[in-house]
């Protein structure tokens, strides 16, 4: 351990001890369970394991890193910091002017899904009174067994299993350790999506346009129901919906009534009564590594945040800090809309199994991945211009590789031959490389389904261009694919580039449950109206044809970009640069007048009547048009 430790992770490694306890310590039915002893039998089980060995590496960097922070406070605190708490009081009065107390949102979660459906299947698994003949009352108690979901790393497990410690996420054979008598029981997808649905057909009654948060939890704006029914209370409402759902699925929801998706009561004196003493943790977004950077600077609970208010921002971030000060005033976005239309940042897809090493064996596993992320893809309508692949090696250290593309790709076999180099390049890094997963993601995505009918018609039109040009050469001019290629080697554009993410950044990778620390700080106002009501709509794009860049909605730039795609000679001087080669130059200047105002790759103005934009040069153009693509890129 390096010198100069925070007293949290001395030698006994209490701060590592806390972290092995894993993301679900918090989990309901584990109020009751020592966790101290719990620690200690996964501290005991997993040390000097490869698991063991990356977590102490983990815990050392961040022991570290809150030295940093810890020396940057007192600096801070030696400072005159009037101005900083005045904007950040302004801030304060901004959020508060901006609470809305008007939605009544429920969060409906299910109780330990999957094992509650494997015990309808199993109900010798579950708790109940049978009746019996062999006995003396003619009735057997049976109690619950102990049960979890997977077996290398649990899913999920019932209720009487979270009482000996065990938790989602934990390794198999420490939680044998903790429960001898557990029950393990494989995953089965299909059962959990069809018992999903039934319990969505009982949400659409109260909300048809709920946003499901996974298969087991969804948030719903019943202030639309309560307007229909108003002799029902919210708690009424709530309650009929959990024995509704119970009825259909047989399976039972917990469920919590607030006016933002934060949960809490629909009275600001109760917001900040309930926020003042509630842990850090119990908030969506502070994973273990954040809860030890808060618990380090003095922060335990949300009521805590106040006084050092002048400080988050130079000690964290901006977005971190407005995330920190929306919780603390209990704010939350009310807005609650359909998944589908969010506008999706990537589609990924990813799987851990026994370590894996073997060109061949790594090569079949990255096309497996990489057939799964098609079907992703196309469920999702995207393609991407942008590969990441992400490996965790055998000794549980976290990789990312990612290469930039020069058009959208969804096929499985574009996905695995833009990977494959990434996964080669691992191989030669890593001798030999031994994994324990692998997953793709895609993005910087643009859609496959709105332009389907314009490709159709473009891919047509070319078709007949190409027809066209073997009947009448001179009326087009046509640059063959060789030359282009060898002109856009010459220029040292690369097909496409290859970025490297740090590995380090997989640090916190557990402290944020969406794109970022602060993505739950929107605080968006409104009730849960359809789209063509009162919800306001995105900006509307258009996709390219013909190379599916979205593009403003805007008729002439989206024609003269399409143009620009058509025009084989505007991508070639592309490549080429701004400088023309002087033959080429020369040929141009000499051109006839009745010839030379003609866009390169285009009829002429003969059979473009009403064109109207024959008074420019080709250069011009060509150069108009090469910087509107660098726009459209951007």
């Amino acid at each position: 351990m390096a010198s100069g430790s925070t007293s949290s992770n001395g030698p006994d490694h209490a701060s590592l001890r806390h972290s092995l306890l894993g993301p679900s310590l918090l989990k309901a039915g584990q109020d009751q369970v020592d966790q101290q002893k719990v620690g200690e039998v996964i501290y005991n089980a997993s040390k000097g394991s490869k698991f063991f060995k990356h977590e102490e590496k983990r815990d050392e960097q961040l022991t570290k890193r809150i030295e940093v922070i810890l020396r940057r406070k007192r600096e801070l605190e030696a400072l005159d910091l009037t101005s900083e708490l005045k904007r950040t009081d302004e801030q304060i009065t901004a959020l508060e002017a901006s609470r809305d107390l008007s939605q009544y949102i429920v969060h409906v979660d299910c109780d330990a899904f999957y094992a509650s459906v494997e015990e309808l299947d199993r109900p010798e698994l579950k708790e109940g009174i049978f009746f019996n003949c062999t006995t003396k009352s003619g009735y057997l108690l049976i109690l619950v067994v102990p049960m979890a979901v997977g077996s290398g790393v649990l899913t999920t497990c019932n209720y009487k299993a979270r009482e000996f410690g065990v938790r989602s996420g934990m390794a198999g054979y420490i939680a044998k350790q903790l429960c001898p008598q557990l029950v393990f029981l494989p995953l089965s997808f299909d059962k959990y999506t069809q018992k999903a649905e039934e319990i969505r057909e009982v949400l659409a009654r109260y909300d048809e346009r709920y946003e499901a948060g996974s298969c087991d939890e969804a948030f719903l704006n019943i202030t639309g129901y309560m307007e229909e029914h108003p002799d029902m209370t919210p708690d009424q409402i709530t309650e009929q919906i959990r024995a509704e759902v119970f009825e259909k699925a047989k399976i039972s929801v917990s469920a919590g009534i607030a006016p933002n998706a934060r949960r809490i009561l629909n009275t600001r004196e109760a917001v900040v009564s309930f926020m003042t003493p509630l842990p850090v943790r119990k908030v969506n977004g502070v994973g273990r590594v954040f809860e030890r950077e808060l618990q380090a600077i003095g922060v335990h609970t949300w009521g805590d945040i106040y006084p050092l208010r002048g400080l988050l921002q130079r000690l964290f971030s901006e977005k971190l800090a407005s995330f920190l000060l929306n919780c603390h005033l209990g704010l939350g976005r009310t807005r609650v809309q359909p998944v589908e239309e969010y506008e999706r940042k990537s589609v990924g897809t990813e799987r851990t199994f026994k370590d894996l090493e073997g060109g061949e064996k790594l090569k079949e596993k990255l096309r497996a991945t990489a057939v799964e992320l098609e079907k992703d893809l196309k469920r999702a309508g995207s393609a991407g211009r942008t590969v990441n692949l992400k490996v965790k090696l055998h000794s549980y250290e976290v990789l990312n590789r990612q290469r930039a593309l020069t058009r959208p790709i969804h096929s499985a076999d574009d996905l695995y031959n833009y990977s494959l180099p990434l996964l080669q390049a691992l191989e030669t890094e890593f001798k030999p490389l031994r994994l324990r997963l692998m997953g793709l993601r895609m993005t910087s995505l643009v859609s496959t389904t709105k332009s389907t009918k314009m490709q159709e018609f473009f891919k047509n039109a070319v078709v007949t261009g190409k027809r066209k040009r073997e009947d009448n050469e001179g009326e087009w001019e046509v640059w063959p694919e060789e030359e282009f290629q060898q002109i856009k080697a010459a220029s040292g554009e690369k097909e496409e580039d290859i970025l490297l993410l740090s590995q380090h950044d997989q640090l916190d990778e557990e402290v944020v449950e969406g794109e970022e620390r602060g993505a739950a700080t929107e605080n968006t106002i409104g009730p849960n109206a359809k789209p063509s009501e009162e919800v306001p709509q995105q900006v509307e794009k258009w996709s390219c044809p013909i190379c599916l860049r979205s593009l403003p909605a805007d008729d002439a730039l989206f024609n003269e970009h399409v143009d620009f795609c058509l025009s084989r000679e505007t991508i070639k001087e592309a490549a080429r640069g701004p400088s023309p080669e002087p033959e080429r130059a020369k040929q141009v200047q000499q051109r006839p007048q009745s010839q030379g105002s003609n866009k390169v790759g285009r009829p002429s103005d003969k059979r473009r009547k009403g064109s109207g934009k024959g008074k420019s040069t080709g250069n011009e153009e060509s150069n108009t048009m090469r910087q509107y693509f660098v726009k459209a890129n951007d």
